[in-house]
């Protein structure tokens, strides 16, 4: 009984600041045109969506320093000092954010007043989701490792969601022209509730076990970056291809696609998110079974049989949004839910397996937020450049998520199988 009470408590204090980080970037992703529009010139409106966009990609591009930072902390003084210094800097750009001048009031400063709270954003976040999953990976039981580990991307999707929510409710209660003008700022402001409640939660959760036992033996890495890239370069290499197609597909699918339907395809923004959060609930509802049919059947099959479902499905799964059809497009989107899923609900685990408790947050931090950086924050930026630039040709999102599928099946089938096994 007392396992599961620790159990619980860990997983909701690990898994706050993964809703806090998800919900600023899903409310980032669905207001993006209007963003677009407040921060950037409005002559071309396609080049500032790729702009906005561009910033967003700027936030992933320094999460590998984050990972440097907080994935040091974490591995020589304690998950738990990593955790609240990450959730607390990730809630006060948010918060600000909702405060910066446009550009009609400062013109170009206000581009780059939000390029340096989205690079603040991304150093944080590059500790965060990492340091959730080896938390509570070292708390949970070995058998349940792959269930209790994909509670993390269960708050991140919550975040995802809730940033969802918020986005559908202002786009159906508020005129377009108070949405454009101030209403965008409130959901940003609203993170600093989220960001306080998770410092509170934070601050009285217990240590990791796994490091705290390590700590009291004195077998803590002296410097984790130096014997993370002497010892496991090779292993983070693999690791990041591994994650192509798990970020492509994720930030094409629920922070693009609402972009993508209403540009492109002409189609409502209010309707786009609806059938995002109804496609995200049930993403929501897969992510525990995935985990948990990873721990009964191994982390490889599952990720490998969405990787080729990705490679099957993609194209006929996006000819069908571009029917822009209501049902079409939320059976479309339900379809690549499930495929998502697969991903979504194992690669916590997979990933935290391959890596010692020594350096086991410094070498997740760094693989997972190189992967990201390359492969995730670039998808919104990539799948509009290459429409623009291509003649318009709206199925090459679907190709290129057919390619980084391909990739990561590649890179999957060379990890050792370790769900039957105790962390190092």
């Amino acid at each position: 009984m007392g396992e599961k009470v620790i159990s619980k408590k860990s997983i909701i204090a690990g898994g706050i600041g993964n809703v806090l980080e998800w919900y600023d970037f899903a409310v980032y992703g669905y207001f993006a045109t209007i963003i677009s529009s407040q921060f950037f010139p409005k002559e071309d409106k396609i080049v500032g969506l790729i702009a906005t966009f561009g910033i967003f990609a700027a936030g992933f591009l320094v999460r590998p320093l984050g990972g440097l930072i907080f994935g040091s902390i974490g591995d020589k003084y304690g998950r738990k000092k990593a955790l609240t210094a990450s959730v607390f800097m990730m809630a006060i750009p948010t918060t600000l954010i909702g405060l910066i001048p446009t550009y009609d009031m400062v013109g170009i400063w206000a581009a780059v007043i939000l390029t340096v709270l989205r690079l603040f954003q991304g150093i944080s976040v590059g500790g965060e989701l990492t340091g959730s999953i080896s938390f509570i990976a070292e708390t949970a039981p070995q058998n349940r490792r792959g269930f209790y580990v994909s509670t993390t991307l269960f708050g991140a999707v919550s975040g995802i969601l809730l940033g969802s929510l918020v986005g559908t409710v202002l786009a159906s209660v508020m005129p377009s022209d108070i949405l454009n003008n101030w209403g965008w700022r409130l959901p940003f402001l609203a993170g600093i509730i989220i960001g306080f409640a998770g410092l509170i939660l934070r601050r009285h959760m217990r240590e990791a076990e796994n490091f705290k036992k390590l700590k009291e033996s004195g077998s803590t890495a002296e410097s984790p970056v130096k014997e993370f890239w002497k010892d496991h370069k090779a292993n983070a290499l693999v690791t990041v291809f591994g994650l192509w197609c798990f970020s492509v597909s994720f930030y094409m699918i629920f922070l693009y696609l609402a972009s993508y339907t209403h540009i492109f395809l002409n189609y409502d923004l209010k309707d786009a998110l609806s059938i995002n959060t109804i496609s995200m609930i049930f993403l929501l509802i897969l992510i525990p079974v995935m985990g948990r049919l990873s721990d009964r059947y191994g982390r490889k099959k599952i990720l490998i049989s969405g990787q080729i479902g990705f490679v099957v499905f993609s194209i006929p799964l996006f000819l069908l949004i571009d029917m822009a059809e209501h049902w079409h497009i939320l059976l479309a989107q339900l379809g690549f839910a499930v495929l998502v899923a697969t991903q979504q609900g194992v690669i916590p685990a997979a990933l935290v397996e391959r890596f010692p408790t020594r350096i086991r947050y410094t070498g997740l931090s760094i693989s997972y937020n190189i992967g990201l950086a390359l492969f995730g924050g670039t998808t919104p930026m990539l799948c509009t450049w290459l429409i623009h630039e291509f003649g318009g040709n709206v199925l090459l999102p679907g190709y290129y998520l057919m390619l980084a599928s391909i990739i990561s099946l590649v890179a999957v089938s060379r990890f050792k199988e370790t769900y039957k096994k105790e962390l190092d």
